[in-house]
């Protein structure tokens, strides 16, 4: 009986969650008449058009690729400068370790709004302005104290013995860091990955501040879709789907290292 109960509940729950994507996919299989005249749970009128639109329109498809570059370019800058930060912090005391390490934290609790007037100004005078690089560094600023926070959590389970036992083995730290602590911590790897990925894919302020015309993201994009005849629900509707398609993948291909990390690790 618990079990039947427990069932019942998860499937409710399972369906409130999938109820808004399924009304998006209705949405972008209708024609923008049908959707502003009536109301229907399936489409009276099937149509692919909203998609092709998407993907046939430059200032369409593109906005997905500039928003892929910056958020890769992202991930990586992030990642690669996270991991010897949080070696650091997991190995290492030093004095204001505590206290910068919580002041790292407070750059991901600050709303993006605080930063865009200032990343604004900074590019516009150095020529980055509307650059992938000038979003990928912007994300930084919330994702490296993210990544730090995950990979400080994982590092600090993996047993000091281990570095010494590589150096009385000759490892040197570059290759000790590569090639043995590097697996050690390859779920906590894939957990701030992922998320650097998706904090930098779904934001939208600073993306929209520091781009106009040749990286302007995909969010970006989609609060632009106004014209003269009012709004173009269906092709904004193809374009959400369509924007949820990489953020699936990417849980499908990390979602081993995420269930490692939420059983394991500082997330």
């Amino acid at each position: 009986m618990k079990s039947r109960s427990s069932a019942i509940v998860m499937t409710v729950y399972l369906l409130f969650l999938l109820i808004p994507i399924y009304w998006l996919v209705n949405m972008s299989l209708k024609t923008n008449e049908e959707i502003t005249s009536t109301f229907s749970i399936f489409p009276n009128h099937l149509t692919f058009a909203n998609f092709a639109t998407i993907l046939t329109d430059p200032a369409w498809y593109m906005g997905y690729v500039n928003s892929m570059i910056y958020v890769v370019m992202n991930t990586v800058i992030s990642i690669t400068v996270a991991l010897p930060a949080a070696y650091a912090f997991s190995r290492y005391s030093f004095m204001g370790d505590k206290h910068l390490f919580f002041w790292l934290l407070t750059n991901r609790m600050s709303p993006p709004a605080v930063f865009a007037l200032p990343f604004f100004q900074l590019y516009s005078s150095i020529g980055l302005f509307d650059t992938h690089i000038a979003v990928a560094l912007a994300h930084c600023l919330f994702n490296v104290p993210l990544a730090v926070w995950i990979l400080e959590g994982f590092m600090r389970g993996v047993p000091k013995e281990i570095d010494e036992t590589a150096y009385i083995d000759g490892y040197s730290f570059p290759r000790f860091f590569i090639r043995i602590f590097m697996p050690l911590v390859a779920s906590g790897i894939g957990v701030a990955a992922f998320f650097c990925f998706m904090f930098s894919w779904v934001e939208l302020l600073l993306s929209r501040t520091l781009t106009s015309v040749n990286a302007k993201s995909i969010a970006a994009t989609m609060t632009r879709t106004v014209s003269a005849s009012g709004m173009d629900w269906g092709v904004l509707a193809a374009a959400g789907v369509l924007t949820i398609v990489p953020g699936a993948l990417v849980i499908y291909f990390v979602r081993n290292y995420i269930a490692k990390g939420f059983a394991l690790g500082r997330v």
